[in-house]
Formats: structure tokens, sequence, C-alpha cells
């Protein structure tokens, strides 16, 4: 039982990191997604030909609030719909 657990150990600290990274990659690519949202879709001045909607508005307050998994796919869709390329993501 020992024995696994040292050779455990190892693994999870290689994989920690690893899923910070990711963590701090969803959060880049979301507030990457939220700029563009808000430069193409919401328009600054507050007009905008295909106008977002309330569900975007919460993606967007969701991407703040840190619940990535949740805003990201709302707002790739948006962004889809209204024919404006995704930032890259990384």
């Amino acid at each position: 039982m020992i024995a696994n657990l040292k050779l455990l150990m190892p693994l999870v600290v290689v994989a920690f990191p690893l899923t910070a990274s990711a963590q701090v990659s969803d959060a880049t690519y979301c507030r990457r997604l939220t700029a563009r949202y808000e430069a193409f879709v919401e328009n600054m001045n507050g007009h905008s030909q295909q106008p977002g909607g309330i569900d975007g508005q919460v993606a967007m307050a969701q991407c703040k609030e840190g619940n990535t998994a949740a805003g990201i796919p709302v707002l790739e869709r948006k962004l889809e719909d209204a024919k404006v390329g995704l930032p890259r993501r990384s």
C-alpha cells in the first residue's frame, strides 16, 4: 500500500501544475471571448447589428466570476452565430 502511494505522489506532483495551467488558460480564453463579444456583438455604443441577448451578458458575468465552464460555450456560440471568428485558445 505504501509503495503504491510512493508511485502515486510523482503523478500528483506532475498533474497538479497541468490542472492549474488549464484553469489559467480557460480564464484567459474566457477574457478573450468576452472582449471579442463586447467589441463585435454588444458593440461599444450599445447598438449592434445582432443584439447579444441576456444569455450573452450572463455568460460574460460567469466568465468574470470564474465560472468558465458555463461562460465559454455560450460566448463561443454567440460569436459563431454572429459570424465573428473565435480568438486563439492558449
